[in-house]
Parts: C-alpha cells; structure tokens; sequence
C-alpha cells in the first residue's frame, strides 16, 4: 500500500469501518423499511384490512418506472463500454501528477455526466475511479480506490438541479398533477434559480475539498480489486476468422444506420410534432441513439449490453419492495401525518430545514425524486402556502432531503458496487460524508438564497 504524510487523522476510517459492519444489505434494510412503515400505518388509526390494501396497491404499482430506471442504468453503462468513452476518459486519466489532481478531474468529470443525466453518473462514475485509481497506481500516486469511489458518487448529487431532475421536470410540464394549484414552474425558478446554482457550484467545489483532504493515508489501490480492474480492460477483438452470414450481418455497418434513423424519427415526432418537453423517455431514446452510435455494429452492442445487464439487478427487484413501502405511505395516513406535523411547527425560516429532513426520511423508502414528488408534493405545497415559503423553493428543498436519502440508503450503492465489483459496505461511510455536506450546503442556500 502507498501512504501519504499529510493524511488527516485516521478517525474517518474508523468511521467507515463501523457504518461497514452495521449497515445492512439493501433488501434487508427495505424490509426493515415495509415492517416499520407497516407498524406505523397501524398505530396512526389505519387499520390492518386498510394497511394490507396500501401494501397490495402499492407493491406493483412501478412496474413502468422500473423498466425506465433499469434501461437508464444498462443502456448508460453500454455507453460508458463504448471505444469513444474508454479513449476520452483515459486520456484525462493520465493528466494528473499528485493526488489532488486526481480527486479534481475525477469529480468534474463523475458530476458533469450526473448534470447532464443522473443515469450517465450513477453507471459512469465506477468506471471514472477504476481508470483514475490505475493511472494513478501506475505513476505511484497514493490514491486510495475506495475513497475515490465515494467521492464520484458523492459528486452525483450533482444531478439533483440538472438536466435530468425529475421533479423539475414533471412541473415544468403541461398537465402534470399539481397544475391546477401551482401552474406550470418554468426551469428558470428551480434548477436555473441563482439558489440552485449556487447550490450546484459550491457543493461541486466542496466535494472537491474535502476529497483532497480526506484522501485515507493507506491508500489501497485498484490492484488489489482484481475484478474492479478487469471492468475497464478492452474489449476482445471480434476476430477475422470465418463468420456465416448472419455473423456478418451483425458486424457491418450497414444495420446500425436503420435504428438510428429510427429513433431520430421518433424525437422528431415527440418534440418537433407533439410538442412535448424533455422526460424519461425521450432521454431513454437519446442514450439509445448513443449507444448505437458509438458502438457503430449490432455485435459490439449486444455484446457490452450481455455485460452491462448484471449493473441493473437490484432495480429489477427493489423497486417492487420499495413500491410495496411507498405504497404504506401514499395509500394509508401515514404520509400526511407525518408531513402535517412538519408544517404545523414551521416558519418561512425553518421550512427548508424541515421539508429538507421530511424529504430525507420518505426518500429513503421512495426511490424517484419525481415518485417522491408526485406522493409528498400536495402536503409540501399546501405547507409552503400556509407558512408563506415559495413554491419553486419549497420543491427544491425536498430534493436536497431526497439526495440525502440517495446517499444514507443502501439501494445506489449496491448499484454502484455492482458496477464496480466491490462489496458496497467497503465505500458506504464515505458517502455518509457527502449527505451531510450537502444536506448543510442545500438547506442553507434555499434557506437564505432566491429562488
């Protein structure tokens, strides 16, 4: 192992220890999440015929969602295989000369793909530390692998008030559920508010503090993750042997040109004649249409898809536990009572702070910041009404609790781990860090800022 001298005091890794020997697994810890929300159901008034409703309503009731989120991560990840993406993010990989710098490159690049699509961050970041942690073994630069995985996906909150936001997003649009006691919220007051970008611009700076000053003073390096290492090795040559027709029909060029022409022709009715604005699925056909691009032949796709499958495991299952405990909160009282109480003891002055922590609680058994948003935005803004807080601001304070539950879950970690092929409780402490720091940062500027 390198060390570094100048490494702070040791007492984070302890922390990381004991988070890593306590924090269970994300179905048991989603379990956990249905029994207790189970018992509370019960003890607000709801009875048990009532409870059971809530829980068959709910368990299914993301069956839609699931397959956008699952097609979000695999179709990221077969981007993030592309030759393109592997050159690009080697090159800047080989750039840094001291361990600072690779904290700094490695967070501007993991937060400029979360900005631009959460789903880009959260299946690109392992691979960003993977080639940063081997460069910088190869030049005998201490960086620890682990820490550095931490850091991306801290620097993923980033995605909160980016392109991709969905909360942003559903009241940016037309006819979404809430239209009739807010309006239509342009991107001008949430995500492009002088709040949120300040927000976005001091936490990305922060994050970057706080990695170089962290960075552990053993570092272990990618080596000694044999299976994380082998994620970023070349691709087999397709070979020049013999093929059938078939065979060579998936490895020209000529089959990709006729999907793309497709899903062009689809964007160009979703935007061009319908009129409708940016969503899950037309951002779906986008990564799609990159896919295919970059990959260029039908064998090359399917073969980093064969790979990129397995990343996308634990939405395929969770989000149906989850569903289940989302659905104690939306189908019995449970929810409202809890966001009720929070309004009742606000002021314009402590209502980012309290919707900020409700949004932390519910995220942690609600997985979609738009879910979240369609479940607790008419408590929300019927709370900001009451207390005189604004509206734009009131939404942007339940997704800074909502990232903050992103990183104290299991659920994102297990995804990343998965990517990464590390045991996720090796990495969890540290992106209890990152919730802290931006859960300070975001109540402060939604507190204090216009928006």
């Amino acid at each position: 192992m390198l060390e570094r001298s100048d490494a702070p005091a040791p007492w984070i890794e302890r922390f990381v220890k004991v988070m890593g020997r306590f924090v269970p697994d994300a179905v048991t810890a989603a379990v956990g999440m249905m029994v207790l929300l189970a018992a509370a159901a019960l003890l607000v008034g709801n009875t048990v015929a009532q409870t059971a409703e809530a829980y068959y309503r709910g368990l299914w009731m993301l069956l839609p969602f699931t397959m956008q989120m699952s097609l979000i991560i695999v179709l990221s990840s077969v981007l993030g295989a592309s030759p393109l993406f592997r050159r690009l993010i080697l090159a800047v990989a080989r750039l840094p000369k001291t361990p600072n710098q690779v904290v700094i490159l490695s967070v501007l690049i993991a937060g400029t793909c979360a900005y631009a699509y959460w789903g880009l961050g959260i299946a690109l970041s392992p691979i960003i530390a993977v080639y940063f942690a081997r460069e910088a073994e190869r030049k005998g630069i201490p960086v620890d692998f682990l820490f550095l995985l931490g850091v991306v996906l801290g620097a993923n909150a980033l995605w909160q008030f980016g392109l991709s936001a969905s909360a942003p997003l559903l009241v940016a649009t037309p006819g979404h559920f809430l239209e009739k006691t807010i309006g239509v919220i342009p991107l001008s007051r949430t995500i492009w508010s002088p709040a949120a970008i300040v927000l976005e611009m001091g936490y990305a700076v922060a994050v970057m503090v706080v990695g170089c000053w962290a960075m552990p003073k053993r570092c272990r390096q990618v080596s000694e993750f044999p299976a994380a290492e082998r994620i970023v090795d070349p691709p087999a040559a397709e070979g020049a042997g013999e093929h059938t027709w078939s065979e060579k029909l998936e490895r020209s060029y000529f089959v990709t040109p006729a999907i793309c022409v497709a899903l062009v022709v689809w964007l160009w009715v979703h935007f061009g004649v319908k009129g409708l604005s940016l969503d899950i699925n037309s951002l779906n056909t986008f990564l799609l249409l990159g896919c295919f691009l970059l990959h260029r032949t039908v064998f090359r796709f399917t073969g980093a898809l064969q790979k990129a499958i397995v990343a996308a495991w634990p939405v395929i299952v969770m989000y149906h536990i989850y569903a289940g405990v989302a659905g104690l909160i939306q189908f019995t009282t449970t929810g409202e009572k809890l966001a009720g109480v929070v309004a009742s003891v606000s002021s314009p002055l402590t209502f980012p702070l309290l919707t900020a922590f409700i949004g932390a609680v519910f995220s942690i058994f609600i997985p979609s910041s738009g879910g979240q948003w369609a479940i607790q935005g008419f408590v929300t803004v019927r709370a900001a009404q009451e207390v005189g807080f604004s509206i734009p601001g009131s939404l942007l304070a339940m997704s800074v609790g909502d990232h903050v539950g992103n990183l104290t879950s299991p659920f994102w970690y297990v995804i990343v781990a998965g990517i990464a092929q590390v045991d996720f409780r090796n990495f969890f402490g540290y992106g209890l860090l990152f919730a802290v720091l931006w859960f300070v940062l975001g109540v402060l500027a939604f507190t204090f800022l216009p928006c």
